[in-house]
């Protein structure tokens, strides 16, 4: 549920399980809101034109690029990011896991993308035939993509 009054948009959301208002400004990348307003800082700001998927949240189930989806248009959608993912009591997700045991990481930059998008996927398909379409649009600039093949390879078992 958005209302706009001014430049000044009253935003409904839920992030991460937690159902928020905010009065922003309606035209503001929902990245800048996530990072500057609720200290979400595993959402990066690489590219800011959508190509590079540091950016990566989950919007109702589905991975988007947060620099691209004005924070006006999430009004009374669910918005997780990779602190969502955390368990109640601190414990990675099962994907996380498999990341960190690859060492499918290096600086983490990209990390939110690669995990959000292959969490995505797995909630769609348990058992998927093949991951690595859904990483599409998802660079790395330190790992040479083996580590992360091998994490997102593991992540079905895992996952389950």
């Amino acid at each position: 549920m958005s209302t706009t009054t001014d430049a000044i948009t009253s935003v409904t959301t839920t992030v991460d399980g937690v159902q928020l208002t905010l009065a922003v400004d309606g035209g503001r990348a929902l990245v800048d809101v996530l990072r500057q307003d609720l200290s979400l800082y595993s959402t990066h700001l690489g590219c800011r034109n959508g190509d590079c998927g540091a950016c990566t949240v989950l919007v109702d189930g589905t991975p988007l690029k947060s620099c691209l989806v004005p924070v006006g248009r999430i009004g009374g959608r669910v918005v997780e990011t990779l602190e969502g993912l955390e368990g109640d009591d601190g414990a990675l997700h099962p994907v996380q896991e498999e990341f960190l045991d690859a060492g499918a990481f290096q600086c983490g930059f990209c990390l939110a993308g690669h995990v959000l998008c292959t969490v995505a996927a797995l909630r769609r398909d348990p058992v998927p035939a093949d991951l690595s379409a859904e990483l599409d649009g998802n660079l790395c600039r330190c790992t040479g993509y083996q580590q992360i093949a091998t994490a997102v390879h593991a992540a079905p078992s895992a996952h389950r």
